[in-house]
């Protein structure tokens, strides 16, 4: 049996802020699971809370780059700290978000172990980097190319350590099939992609049990699980930043992660986005915790 550990990422450095003069209210995911007794029902450690920086944009302008980027830097090497040492001692994360910023913190941490896999379940790939995109600057939708070496130095290569993930060793799993000419790039990168409808036609256990058969490749020492709670469709989780259509439902998320979570090679997850300012009776939250918990319940 894996010792779990729950650990509180609660950083929103890496979205736009929602309305003027407000911040992005994912940093509450947290302690929305928690109120919900996820760590309990997991049966997990207790692993504290990596308080962020403060959310201050100050006078940045579409140009300058990723915003919150000094505090983002700073908070990616703390996190890591936290998550090598867990990994290390042979526990398994299960950290709370956040904003997708979030995963840096994670890759990070396994490039300095040795050389880890992403599974990416979002709804989209976080891919935006300078070579793709004028609108460089929030961070939570450009994570993935960070992690891969793309974009600022002081972000893409903390600690002379990146690139942190290989392009090869990233998959994504739940992106949005009205996505596909965003994927175009992923797939001449050789970044396999599953999309809801690649889910829907294979089944979601049978691609994620494809999966942790392809992380199991010579060279390869684990993977790490991403979470977005975008991956799932708005008609169940609208309390996301981006409440895109005909994401995944319930049943096949937990399909998806069931097998992904039980891999012995699986070494942490992640969980992002979910917004408890945009779940006022907190069913979206209630949901989000239930099918973590079944997940690994199978697993």
């Amino acid at each position: 049996m894996r010792t779990l550990v729950v650990l509180d990422a609660p950083s929103n450095l890496g979205l736009r802020p929602p309305a003027p003069g407000t911040v992005p209210g994912c940093y509450k995911l947290a302690g929305a699971l928690r109120e919900q007794r996820l760590p309990r029902r997991l049966g997990a450690r207790e692993g504290g809370v990596v308080v962020p920086p403060r959310y201050d944009r100050g006078d940045w302008q579409e140009g300058d780059g990723v915003f919150n980027a000094a505090a983002l830097a700073a908070y990616t090497v703390k996190l890591a700290d936290r998550i090598e040492h867990h990994v290390r001692a042979g526990e398994f994360p299960v950290v709370l978000g956040g904003d997708c910023s979030i995963q840096l913190g994670a890759s990070l941490a396994l490039r300095r172990i040795g050389r880890y896999g992403l599974a990416a379940v979002d709804a989209s790939h976080d891919f935006r980097h300078p070579g793709n995109s004028d609108r460089i600057g929030a961070a939570g939708g450009e994570e993935v190319a960070l992690a891969t070496g793309r974009g600022q130095a002081d972000l893409s290569d903390l600690e002379g350590l990146g690139p942190y993930l290989r392009d090869e060793d990233v998959r994504f799993f739940g992106i949005r099939d009205a996505y596909t000419d965003d994927t175009a790039e992923l797939a001449a990168l050789k970044m396999p992609v599953a999309t809801v409808g690649d889910l829907r036609a294979d089944g979601p256990d049978a691609v994620a049990r494809a999966a942790v058969e392809a992380f199991g490749a010579p060279g390869l020492d684990g993977f790490w699980v991403h979470l977005d709670a975008d991956v799932l469709d708005p008609s169940v989780m609208p309390a996301v930043d981006s409440p895109d259509p005909a994401g995944l439902l319930p049943g096949e998320l937990e399909r998806l992660l069931r097998p992904l979570l039980a891999a012995p090679r699986c070494v942490g997850l992640n969980i992002t986005i979910y917004d408890p300012d945009l779940d006022p009776d907190g069913t979206a939250g209630a949901l989000l915790a239930d099918l973590v918990v079944a997940a690994f319940a199978q697993s």
